[in-house]
């Protein structure tokens, strides 16, 4: 039995190591806005784009010029980042104009003939994608993303990396990357002059806390956008840290669920909280017109699909004026939702006059692939389009 008694200390040894690096971890994230910052954002992690070249968009299968990589400057003076993607539909109309032009990173957009189409065409939509933690705006499924949202005839997509991201200046924070993706919009409205209701907000991930702060920021304001997409979000990072798991197997809070006490300690000494359900309800009832849309796949690993549930009835329940149970909410949702098998389903709301909020749970597309499915598309053109199919018979 000795070499038995000798495996069990080795597990335990092992075990102990574990939980001593786990509990060391989490007093140093506390400890450290940097470190915290770094683990929260990922923004340091830049595979595949490592041995890549951004400013060359032709090595991830894009067709030359369709693609304009471009900086524009913050109010803070940081310098960020962006991809300007053109719309098959419209480049092969254009296609002998561009291929003139010299391709690679431009200094000034506005001189070149993707722009200009942008610009100068009435009927042109702008997809602002906001994607989510680690690399840039080529990384993993992004660059799939864009060809997907780009393959519908007029869909313009803007993509930024963030500050800290990728080509882009500075580092990330939450009120940081907020300014970062005010800055796009207003860069689409006054340089691209896009006016608001030709434009969807598209957030994945981190980007859907993204979205919405900014759409916040912008109804505070009185204006509002054709449809604010969010795919695979999360209700505020305290929560989120309870049931994250980074790449769906190392979880982050969720051992310490035991230990409720001490999970709140810990979750108070987070810097950036992102608190995407305060903010969505706030949206909500102060604008006058709403085309909301929460996607999210029941086999994602990293994010439950039970934020974007709770996203769904927070956002239904800022269209009533006083409020309502959230057992009446539930069954209110039953009533329009739409049973597609293998769990899947799709939810409608419709809340006061010009309010449409709409839930798709898929089976399938796992946190990052699902930007790339039919469903996300889907829900853009029907931001644009908000009187084909928003609202389903029950």
């Amino acid at each position: 039995m000795a070499w038995w008694s000798s495996i069990l200390a080795k597990v335990y040894r092992s075990l102990a190591l574990v939980v001593l690096v786990y509990i060391t971890a989490l007093i140093a994230l506390t400890q450290s806005a940097w470190l915290q910052r770094h683990a929260l954002y990922t923004h340091a992690i830049q595979v595949p784009t490592w041995w890549a070249d951004t400013n060359n968009p032709e090595q991830f299968g894009f067709a030359k010029n369709q693609i304009t990589p471009f900086r524009f400057t913050t109010p803070d003076h940081e310098d960020i980042y962006a991809w300007h993607v053109l719309p098959l539909a419209v480049y092969v109309k254009h296609e002998s104009g561009l291929l003139q032009e010299p391709s690679g990173f431009v200094k000034d957009i506005t001189e070149r003939k993707a722009f200009k189409i942008l610009r100068d065409d009435p009927s042109s939509h702008l997809i602002i994608k906001f994607h989510g933690t680690a690399g840039s705006v080529a990384q993993g499924w992004r660059t799939d993303a864009y060809r997907a949202l780009s393959g519908l005839s007029n869909n313009h997509v803007l993509a930024i990396d963030y500050r800290g991201y990728g080509r882009s200046t500075g580092n990330p924070s939450e009120d940081g990357v907020i300014i970062d993706g005010i800055a796009a919009v207003d860069w689409a409205i006054k340089i691209a002059k896009v006016p608001p209701n030709r434009i969807v907000i598209l957030g994945h991930s981190l980007g859907t806390a993204v979205a919405a702060a900014v759409a916040e920021r912008f109804a505070m304001q009185g204006v509002e956008f054709a449809g604010i997409v969010l795919v695979s979000g999360f209700t505020d990072v305290t929560k989120l840290l309870t049931t994250y798991s980074i790449g769906g197997i190392v979880p982050v809070l969720s051992p310490l669920r035991v230990y409720p006490a001490l999970q709140k300690q810990l979750s108070t000494h987070l810097i950036d909280k992102w608190p995407s359900a305060e903010r969505i309800a706030n949206l909500v009832r102060i604008s006058k017109r709403v085309r909301l849309f929460f996607i999210h796949a029941k086999d994602d690993f990293e994010i439950p699909f039970s934020h974007s549930q709770s996203l769904f009835i927070t956002a239904a329940n800022a269209t009533t004026e006083r409020g309502m149970a959230s057992d009446l909410l539930t069954k209110m949702k039953a009533r329009s939702t739409i049973d597609l098998g293998n769990g899947a389903t799709i939810s409608t709301w419709k809340g006061g006059d010009n309010k449409v909020i709409r839930e798709e749970i898929l089976a399938y597309g796992h946190h990052s692939r699902l930007l790339t499915y039919a469903p996300t598309v889907l829900a853009v053109n029907k931001a644009f389009e908000p009187d084909e199919g928003m609202m389903l018979p029950p």
